[in-house]
């Protein structure tokens, strides 16, 4: 029996969720490398688009580097205006390892890939996660600037820079509220959040959505740990405080299938909640 090539994901982030047409040619770049893209979700006013796609390390490596050079020419970032914090075209690019790898494995995948996209197409990375060195810097330490590249020498002009990383699983998941109060948002998210003392599982962003609406936007770096429904309940009663409802909640790409059950469990015992 012939042993099954070991099989990662890559979940990127592009600066792009208006223009169809380029999603379109990121996507299609993902797809032609080999790698399979699996779902993709684009936000207007996040302007905004992720992308999940699997495949072999050959793959997963062809498709990041394709995706970085159509973002590089297609995507302007001195033109661009969108409410979520970016620091290039093609924004973020963690590599997950899936079957027969470890997170060591996509760290130097990761590092392989943002090596190869400087090469062919000059734009530079910074590494976070398993990607950097031991006990490595988080994502939203890059996104705060003040440390230098780790592969290439200067910021794209048009394409900015990338953030290269390894990582387990997570769960990107927002609460809109109904309120268009953004530091009751902000509030919350530095209520809850690791780097203020909250939860040490969760990173959180307090963002205007739309007229009356504001967002809490959460990145869920350990699921089992803070289960989805303690998240959407502690917005509820942090909001509940300012006497602000919850307006809907939404997940962004995919999601462990234990994470889903697991919310459907705690409702289906409280459907006063829902």
């Amino acid at each position: 029996m012939v042993n099954a090539l070991p099989l990662f994901e890559i979940v990127p982030n592009i600066s792009e969720g208006r223009d169809a047409a380029i999603v379109d040619a990121c996507v299609e770049a993902v797809a032609k490398s080999g790698a399979r893209v699996i779902d993709r979700t684009t936000d207007g006013v996040h302007h905004r688009s992720v992308i999940t796609a699997v495949g072999s390390a050959d793959e997963v490596l062809a498709a990041s580097v394709a995706l970085a050079g159509v973002a590089a020419e297609r995507i302007d970032l001195r033109s661009h205006r969108g409410v979520h914090p970016r620091i290039g075209a093609l924004d973020v690019l963690p590599f997950i390892a899936l079957r027969g790898a470890t997170l060591a494995d996509a760290g130097a995948l990761a590092r392989e890939a943002a090596k190869e996209i400087w090469q062919r197409h000059r734009v530079p990375s910074y590494y976070y996660g398993a990607a950097a060195e031991a006990g490595g810097r988080t994502l939203p330490e890059v996104r705060r600037g003040g440390i230098p590249l780790d592969v290439g020498d200067q910021e794209h002009e048009a394409a900015g820079a990338i953030a290269v990383g390894a990582r387990d699983f997570l769960i990107a998941f927002n609460v809109e509220l109904a309120s268009g109060d953004l530091e009751l948002a902000r509030t919350i998210a530095r209520t809850v959040r690791e780097r203020d003392g909250g939860l040490g599982t969760l990173r959180a962003l307090g963002l205007p959505r739309a007229p009356g609406v504001v967002q809490v936007s959460f990145n869920i770096t350990d699921p089992e740990a803070t289960p989805i429904y303690r998240v959407v309940e502690l917005v509820r009663a942090l909001a509940l405080e300012s006497g602000v409802n919850i307006v809907r909640s939404e997940l962004i790409g995919l999601v462990p299938r234990k994470a889903l059950q697991a919310t459907a469990a705690y409702y289906a015992h409280d459907e006063a909640r829902l």
